[in-house]
């Protein structure tokens, strides 16, 4: 792709800190047939290794036939979000090769602005990305959260799903929980 057709992208800061990014990936081609149960596992664990490498979190994810949705949030002051889904594409790229696939050659982002960073507004756009399902005819109306392709990944807390009995109050508590611990991170002295 020429330098000239990439997205244009926001200055460095934007993805940087606590932002909030809707990231979309787009299956080169719109290809179809790579979304399996075993994909959605390797996704999940490749999600989980960036969440924990990066300091992020993935508030809500939603994989469809030829796309992916998911709205990232940084938990520490130095999580890069760009640098988190470069890692993530190279390594998501690495297992859709084995399948005969890839995704386009740039993920579309939206960082969010400090209006819609609210609780209510936050579950809205979550909302938003898991009825993606519903709107495409995929899933019976009122279904989205039983989608088996859709999910919440938060390190530390595998069994945490969106639109459950209590699960936003937990929601919120965790990503206290990991803002407020660091991720248990260590300084590496190596860095410098």
């Amino acid at each position: 792709m020429p330098q000239d057709d990439y997205l244009k992208r926001l200055c460095p800061g934007a993805y940087q800190g606590e932002s909030w990014v809707h990231w979309s990936l787009t299956m080169d081609g719109r290809a179809t047939g790579w979304l399996d149960p075993r994909f959605l596992y390797r996704f999940r664990e490749i999600l989980t290794h960036t969440g924990f490498r990066h300091r992020i979190a993935c508030l809500v994810y939603c994989l469809m036939p030829d796309h992916v949705h998911m709205l990232w949030h940084g938990l520490a002051d130095d999580s890069d979000q760009r640098a988190a889904m470069s890692f993530f594409r190279k390594q998501t790229n690495l297992s859709l090769k084995r399948l005969g696939f890839r995704w386009q050659l740039q993920a579309y982002d939206r960082v969010l602005r400090d209006t819609e960073v609210e609780q209510t507004e936050l579950r809205a756009i979550a909302e938003y990305i898991v009825r993606n399902p519903e709107r495409a005819g995929l899933i019976d109306h009122k279904r989205f959260a039983s989608y088996a392709y859709s999910g919440c990944r938060l390190p530390g807390f595998p069994d945490l799903r969106l639109f459950e009995e209590d699960s936003w109050p937990r929601l919120w508590r965790a990503l206290s929980y990991l803002k407020r611990t660091d991720l248990f991170h260590v300084a590496d002295s190596k860095r410098g």
